[in-house]
């Protein structure tokens, strides 16, 4: 599930607010001991990350399928892609760890026709007291006040999130990106209302 880039922060009352990270998107597959990291071109970066594929191994369902973000942050828990890329500059703050938005699948349910509300459910419950596996951050429940914590604290952007929304593959409206300004590379591409 793709969110859709938009011009501007947006405020739907009811949604969720979550930090859009500067990493790489993967899904991680858990069947039993067996774990694949699996980017979004269908790249398998399982070997990449020994400690986020151990991690995962660890959690509790047998088997388990989490939509999210490989990300690396500074000290200021800003996530920075460039070191994902280029390794571990001095002063990093945290190992990669993977930062979960989304739980498709869970010991033998698939979780997708669900609200996004009861996949959250899912998913904290899931990553409860977890280290290198953590849920996405949410921010403040009005969008515009979540895009004034994105921009005080650095972060690349938002992602606005239909709560009633089932999980259903490719773009969707019923997930919004807004890139912070010095994130943006282009103008181009905005959906616009």
């Amino acid at each position: 599930m793709q969110p859709t880039l938009v011009a501007q922060p947006v405020h739907h009352d009811g949604w969720a607010y979550e930090e859009k990270y500067d990493g790489w998107r993967m899904v991680a597959y858990k069947d039993g001991d067996r774990v694949q990291l699996i980017s979004r071109p269908g790249r398998d970066h399982t070997s990449r990350f020994p400690e986020l594929v151990a991690a995962i191994a660890a959690l509790g369902p047998s088997t388990l399928i989490l939509d999210g973000e490989v990300c690396i942050f500074d000290q200021q828990l800003v996530s920075r892609f460039e070191w994902l890329r280029h390794g571990k500059p001095p002063g990093v703050a945290t190992p990669p760890l993977f930062m979960a938005f989304d739980c498709l699948h869970a010991a033998g349910r698939d979780l997708r026709p669900l609200a996004l509300r009861a996949r959250r459910d899912w998913l904290e419950d899931v990553l409860e007291g977890r280290e290198l596996v953590l849920p996405a951050r949410r921010l403040a429940d009005d969008g515009l006040k979540a895009w004034q914590e994105v921009l005080e604290r650095g972060y690349e952007g938002l992602v606005a999130k239909d709560p009633a929304s089932p999980y259903v593959p490719g773009r969707t409206l019923k997930w919004l990106k807004v890139k912070a300004p010095k994130y943006r590379e282009e103008e181009r591409g905005f959906y616009k209302p």
